[in-house]
């Protein structure tokens, strides 16, 4: 069967661009000398950074646009937490999730509001929240609306728009010296941004399978 040459320079145009867009995964080396003595992982409100055009900075204000990353930071959390739960079982993860709702709770009495997790280390935090790893996530998104009139509203409810992308990364890192274990990048674009949803279940398809606290196969 002949394929056109229109029809094969979009192939390949396609294929460079899903490889441009794969996702990048760093894993330890000693890893498995870590592994067997973790048990538990805290999940941490996601690092959300908004980047506004200047129209829609000028309907946003500060206040605002600090409870939209905010609030997208909760969801990112959440909704990742729902995803390892419900791969736990599939997968065979050698580690369980603390609870969100205790994370956020422990957080919240020792005095460390949303805007300042960025200022403690990862290891002080898995120290104050009792576990043997923290995965942290950090979301950098650009274009969040195409009208910057709605911006405010738009996002609240969840509307990014076709034109968003978004920079994710998620660590782990473990509570004795905080050493970074495992480390994945990826961007999400196109209609995948159009919810923080939509972004978290394009991120935790792959990222899901990759997750390195699986047995050792024999």
């Amino acid at each position: 069967m002949r394929i056109s040459t229109s029809r094969f320079l979009l192939m390949l145009v396609l294929s460079a661009w899903l490889t441009s867009c794969g996702p990048s995964i760093y894993l330890a080396q000693d890893f498995r000398a870590y592994a067997p003595k973790h048990k538990t992982i805290a999940i941490l409100p996601a690092a959300v950074t908004m980047q506004l055009r200047p129209n829609q900075a000028r309907n946003t204000s500060a206040q605002q646009l600090l409870q939209l990353e905010q609030q997208s930071g909760a969801d990112f959390q959440d909704k990742i937490y729902s995803w390892l739960l419900r791969r736990t079982t599939q997968r065979g993860y050698t580690v369980q999730f603390q609870d969100v709702m205790k994370t956020n709770s422990i957080l919240r009495e020792s005095g460390i509001p949303y805007q300042e997790l960025r200022s403690h280390s990862p290891q002080e935090l898995a120290k104050i929240l009792g576990v043997d790893a923290v995965l942290t996530t950090s979301v950098r998104t650009s274009k969040p609306m195409s009208d910057g009139a709605a911006v405010a509203v738009g996002l609240l409810v969840g509307a990014w728009g076709a034109t968003n992308q978004a920079n994710i990364t998620v660590n782990i890192h473990e509570s004795d010296a905080g050493k970074l274990l495992w480390k994945y990048d990826y961007v999400a674009a196109g209609s995948v941004g159009s919810s923080t949803e939509g972004m978290v279940n394009v991120l935790m398809r792959n990222a899901s399978k990759k997750f390195p606290y699986t047995p050792i196969k024999s």
